[in-house]
């Protein structure tokens, strides 16, 4: 089942960046930005990829997803800052978030600031959520948008690097294709075990706290 769902994503992700070029590029790293965990890990090689055939033009294929990232962030953050904490005190229990979690993130935000959004721009499953808590922490927009840009560029170029260089022995190496078609997976299963973690934590705090 994990299979078909890893080979489902895949197959609609490059069907957008194919269909759609460097528009495809952002708005898919858009939704990954905004709160929906589509796993840029796939989408960035892609594009790197293409950019191996001639294409694509890699800092152009960077840029274009860091953008993406700029403006689902900008949706996550302003849905924290004008919606968040009370969203959060009201629906928590649905939502598997509780007012000690926005408290954290707050001070986490208070402490950091904008380093904490640059930090988190580099990391997996972090970044997808990154924008909230700044929302909610009402950090600065400009800078927001600075530190925003520049961490995701630099997660964007990595892994467009990786898929152009990949792509260079992509015809001529045919252990590539199964090799990535394993990394996909672990991928989904990884997002899939992050967010199992989350909710069980939650469940478990609350059951011990009756």
């Amino acid at each position: 089942m994990v299979e078909n769902l890893v080979t489902a994503i895949a197959a609609w992700i490059v069907a957008v960046i194919s269909a759609g070029g460097y528009p495809g590029v952002a708005a898919l790293m858009a939704i990954e930005s905004a709160c929906i965990p589509l796993p840029s890990e796939i989408i960035m090689p892609f594009a790197g990829y293409l950019a191996s055939t001639g294409r694509f033009k890699l800092v152009l294929a960077a840029t274009a997803g860091a953008v993406g990232c700029n403006i689902g962030s900008t949706v996550a953050y302003l849905v924290g800052a004008y919606g968040g904490r009370p969203l959060i005190l009201r629906w928590g229990r649905i939502l598997f978030l509780s007012a000690e979690d926005l408290d954290r993130s707050e001070r986490f935000f208070r402490r950091f600031g904008g380093l904490a959004v640059l930090i988190g721009r580099l990391l997996p499953v972090v970044r997808t959520f990154i924008g909230l808590p700044a929302g909610i922490a009402r950090m600065p927009m400009l800078r927001f948008q600075l530190y925003t840009f520049v961490g995701s560029w630099l997660w964007c170029f990595a892994l467009a690097y990786i898929g152009a260089r990949l792509g260079e022995t992509w015809q001529s190496d045919p252990r590539l294709r199964s090799t990535m078609h394993r990394f996909n997976l672990v991928v989904v299963v990884v997002l899939g075990l992050g967010i199992g973690w989350f909710i069980w934590r939650h469940i478990r705090g609350r059951l011990l706290s009756r």
